[in-house]
């Protein structure tokens, strides 16, 4: 007999439970704002402006809680927050799924690569030239703002991963340092796209939110699998529990993590592994 027999239970009521058993109760909310590109089959990448809907003053809700809109060139979606990571890839892949059914009838694909270059007629309305509206800071600066984003190439284009976490009680600037640890740093050995950090992701780099953070370093490189997704959840869940331990990372070892992302150099990767184990 099955459980739903078992206890006379609709599938709704059970899908919560298993999710309520599958979640950690010392896990926080964690929620997504990740960007993706669109190409055509000759493997162009075609700007998202006018084919998706949705902006920044005002997503596109799409059901369950998730929404999408056009950002510059991307095709940038919304997570809602929750502490389960099956809840956490199942709203990832919602968008995902409603996004590639999307650009299915432009006859487009999805690709997830953290830059693309576009052609010039790709790149001619005043959106596909609005570069970070908002200012993010630097966690390692003390919550300077961080510059805004050029590049000699002006057709380079870039799509983030943003990773928002739900711990208002915490110290912004150690959570935001503890997220490099634990997710920009070991991100070298899968996201090897340099260029993106011409313009974005350079280490620390977040924004201040009432509820917490919203980790802005991370590519796009964690959608590439529901193993990928799975790693970003619980890795950001790590970054909150070493800061809830009350570690700090050492000036030594920040410099080393700073030297790593910024230049994307996945050689430290190891060394700063060490590091951290002896924390």
């Amino acid at each position: 007999m099955s459980v739903e027999a078992m206890y006379n239970l609709e599938p709704s009521e059970l899908s919560v439970i298993q999710a309520m058993l599958s979640s950690d109760p010392d896990y926080v909310r964690i929620g997504s704002d990740p960007e993706t590109f669109l190409v055509d089959k000759q493997g162009n990448y075609i700007s998202s402006v006018g084919l998706i809907g949705g902006s920044k003053d005002k997503p596109m809700p799409i059901g369950n809680g998730c929404s999408v809109q056009e950002d510059n060139v991307t095709v940038e979606f919304n997570t809602p927050p929750t502490n389960n990571p099956d809840e956490f890839i199942n709203a990832i892949n919602f968008n995902l799924d409603w996004i590639t059914k999307r650009a299915a009838e432009l006859n487009l694909s999805v690709v997830f690569t953290p830059s693309a270059e576009f052609d010039n007629e790709q790149l001619r309305t005043e959106a596909a030239q609005t570069f970070g509206c908002d200012p993010d800071f630097n966690a390692w600066n003390y919550g300077t703002p961080n510059p805004r984003p050029t590049s000699r190439n002006k057709n380079l284009r870039s799509a983030g991963g943003h990773i928002h976490i739900e711990a208002p009680e915490l110290d912004k600037f150690e959570l935001t340092k503890a997220m490099d640890l634990f997710v920009g740093v070991p991100m070298l050995e899968f996201d090897t796209d340099a260029r993106r950090r011409q313009l974005y992701g350079k280490a620390g780099a977040y924004r201040p939110k009432e509820y917490g953070i919203e980790y802005r370093t991370a590519s796009n490189a964690w959608l590439q699998s529901d193993d990928t997704k799975r790693w970003a959840f619980e890795q950001s869940q790590k970054a909150v529990q070493f800061v809830k331990a009350g570690k700090t990372i050492p000036d030594n070892l920040g410099d080393l993590i700073q030297q790593a992302i910024n230049k994307s150099d996945a050689s430290l990767v190891p060394k700063i592994t060490a590091m951290a184990e002896a924390l």
